[in-house]
């Protein structure tokens, strides 16, 4: 889908408030696999999913955007909170969005995105939309990167990866 140089300035702007929001910062003090941050992963996440989404027709790109930043917006580090080890996998992505739904003004389909985002892993939570469906490819994309590579690669590269999310575009 091509999309006009106003519409990529108004996504632009959006990836920008959140980039820069004072609770999405939270996100980069809970850490990720093997070493990333929720921030990193999702800003990542994100950047992917809207490369995804422009090779589709009819694709809501507000949706895929903030459904990406907000999918493992769930605050707080299992791996230091037991309660929450067991059921983590399935239980965060309704977190997420519960909390999405608190701190910011998200739509049905965004939050619908969010909760099926562990799809298989949550077998009942099939990602419905076209856009919760590129959402779930593009998380276990990055998700399988950052498992992939070493704690060590990831800290040397640290200042590259966060100038990779500076912008959308």
């Amino acid at each position: 889908m091509k999309i006009s140089e106003e519409k990529k300035k108004e996504l632009e702007e959006i990836y920008q408030k959140y980039l820069h929001d004072e609770k999405i910062l939270r996100m980069k003090d809970i850490p990720m696999h093997r070493g990333s941050n929720c921030y990193l992963h999702s800003f990542r996440v994100a950047k992917l999913a809207i490369k995804h989404a422009l090779r589709h027709k009819n694709v809501l790109l507000e949706v895929v955007l903030l459904a990406a930043i907000l999918h493992d917006y769930y605050l707080y580090d299992w791996r230091v909170d037991h309660s929450k080890l067991a059921r983590h996998g399935k239980d965060h992505p309704y977190i997420a969005a519960e909390q999405a739904e608190r701190d910011f003004d998200i739509s049905l389909i965004v939050k619908k995105a969010i909760e099926s985002h562990m799809w298989p892993l949550n077998i009942t939570e099939f990602p419905s939309s076209k856009e919760a469906r590129i959402v779930t490819v593009a998380d276990k994309m990055i998700a399988s990167q950052e498992a992939l590579t070493s704690k060590k690669y990831k800290k040397e590269h640290e200042e590259e990866y966060y100038q990779q999310i500076s912008t959308l575009f």
